[in-house]
């Protein structure tokens, strides 16, 4: 082989070994970088993505809240006003509850706190996410880091958000009630349809879709909105179209949709795994009493509280509105007198205006100034689970971080939250006609949800009837059972609601009253 030859094969070869680097450098961009770098090595390429971070209200934890009726002109979040029957407020517990904040260690608020804060590998690698942690230096992060936790760049994936999602409150499914770490590898179709390694098996942004790391989709106790551009609301009918929903048998299926969620009827119980129901402050979760810890002597650690799973969710009207409480706030504005509670988010809606969903109602037992401003206290739970755990200094040292006196008045009292169920589909195990028509035991159409007769029954049914007439059906009531009754005025009769009711469907067109 002559010399020239020899040359030319090396070319090649030369040639075919920068082609296959350059490949490898396409397809494994990160193959060469260490954890030691990190996160400067995420920001040399990715300035804009970082900002856009930096922009969100996953780092930022407030925004606007275009849903809530009160405080709508001011930011709000977690951050800084948001009120709970979990935690209450972050004031004065930052190291606990910031420990599921997508950044580093420092609040978004800190001065000193860059894009280098922003903690990029807790959404984008599965093994840093499950192993990050609150570090002696106050940083989050791992103890034993390895250079494949930035070698291994993906997609979020459902534990990578079910880190922090499904432990919030202080556990696992301790505050959602339809999110737990279960739905990692859940293959149970009657657990989670959706979120199922044999069914559907999306992940989370599949639905909560992002853009510029802005994501859409928030419960109801959820103040601020990340992107208004796009709205709150993940709709089912983004990805079931309205012919899909016809398909429903009975067809009378169909003429709900307009006022019925497709949860309500598609989660007939939720907490799958076990909820929190209730949480008792003045108690630890060993049952002392947690007045009586001192410095000296301390015990802290997680208060009281009473759990429960395969729950029937509470139904409530719900225009995509919510009154929820915010720090500061006159606790009596919203004081429901009939179940004697202090509430810190409820949905705003009744059978005129929204949709019925399936909610979780949990109740609380935390401190209230008893001074005449009646603001529910953000006790110091770093003191109550990390420090003495005394109850008593808690509170105090949280009336000094809102600005009051040590020595203000308080008394104990009871708040309660709804919170949306949206998680947890079913696809064969629904509600039936019956199961909301038949009886109270699981929603009281005719009591507290509306759709009570505008007088007696005689006197609604003489409407239009005579006397003989009803009182036969006073006599026979197994042939008159609601459904035939009902179809027969609204279907066939075309009759509105306001001829029985007190409240219209003027978008149906059907017959009002004369």
């Amino acid at each position: 082989m002559n010399k020239q030859i020899r040359l030319y094969i090396a070319l090649c070869i030369f040639s075919f070994s920068l082609f296959l680097t350059g490949v490898s450098q396409a397809e494994a961009p990160h193959a060469n970088l260490s954890y030691q770098d990190y996160p400067a090595n995420c920001l040399e390429c990715h300035t804009d993505q970082a900002n856009e971070v930096h922009a969100s209200t996953h780092y930022k934890w407030l925004g606007e809240a275009p849903d809530m009726t009160n405080g709508t002109s001011i930011p709000q979040g977690k951050l800084t006003n948001a009120v709970n029957s979990y935690c209450i407020n972050i004031e004065g517990n930052w190291p606990v509850c910031g420990s599921c904040h997508a950044g580093r260690g420092k609040r978004p608020d800190d001065p000193t706190a860059g894009l280098e804060n922003i903690d990029c590998l807790v959404c984008h690698n599965t093994e840093y996410a499950s192993a990050r942690t609150r570090l002696p230096d106050g940083s989050m992060g791992v103890a034993t880091p390895s250079d494949s936790m930035v070698r291994n760049i993906h997609e979020p994936t459902r534990a990578n958000c079910l880190q922090c999602h499904a432990k919030a409150g202080g556990g696992d499914g301790v505050k959602r009630g339809d999110l737990s770490l279960a739905l990692i590898d859940n293959a149970d179709e009657h657990f989670d349809y959706h979120m199922n390694t044999r069914e559907a098996n999306l992940s989370c942004q599949d639905c909560h879709t992002f853009k510029n790391h802005l994501v859409i989709g928030k419960g109801s106790d959820i103040r601020p909105t990340d992107d208004p551009s796009r709205g709150s609301e993940v709709a089912c009918t983004t990805c079931h179209s309205r012919s899909d929903i016809e398909h429903h048998h009975p067809n009378d299926v169909v003429t709900h949709m307009d006022h019925v969620a497709c949860q309500t009827c598609h989660i007939p119980t939720y907490a799958k795994h076990p909820t929190e129901t209730h949480r008792d402050w003045l108690t630890h979760h060993d049952g002392t009493d947690a007045t009586t810890c001192t410095a000296e002597n301390p015990c802290p650690g997680h208060p009281h509280t009473e759990k429960a799973s395969y729950l029937v969710p509470e139904y409530k009207w719900w225009n995509r509105q919510s009154d929820n409480y915010l720090l500061g706030d006159d606790a009596s504005r919203t004081y429901d007198t009939d179940k004697d509670t202090y509430p810190t988010s409820r949905p705003v809606g009744d059978v005129t205006d929204g949709k019925l969903y399936p909610f979780k109602y949990k109740t609380a037992y935390q401190p209230i100034t008893d001074d005449g401003s009646n603001q529910l206290i953000a006790m110091d739970t770093y003191e109550y689970l990390k420090g003495s755990g005394n109850v008593t200094t808690s509170v105090k040292n949280g009336l000094e971080n809102m600005g009051h006196p040590r020595d203000t008045a308080y008394r104990w009292i009871t708040t309660d939250t709804y919170q949306l169920i949206n998680h947890g589909i079913d696809e064969h195990d629904i509600l039936r006609c019956n199961d909301c028509h038949g009886n109270t035991s699981r929603m009281d159409l005719q009591g507290e949800l509306g759709y009570e007769l505008k007088g007696t029954l005689m006197q609604v049914c003489t409407a239009c009837h005579d006397r003989e007439d009803v009182s036969k059906f006073q006599r026979e009531p197994e042939k008159y059972a609601f459904n035939p009754v009902h179809n027969k005025h609204v279907d066939g009769k075309d009759l509105d609601c306001s001829n029985c009711h007190n409240f219209s469907r003027p978008e149906r067109n059907l017959e009002m009253p004369r």
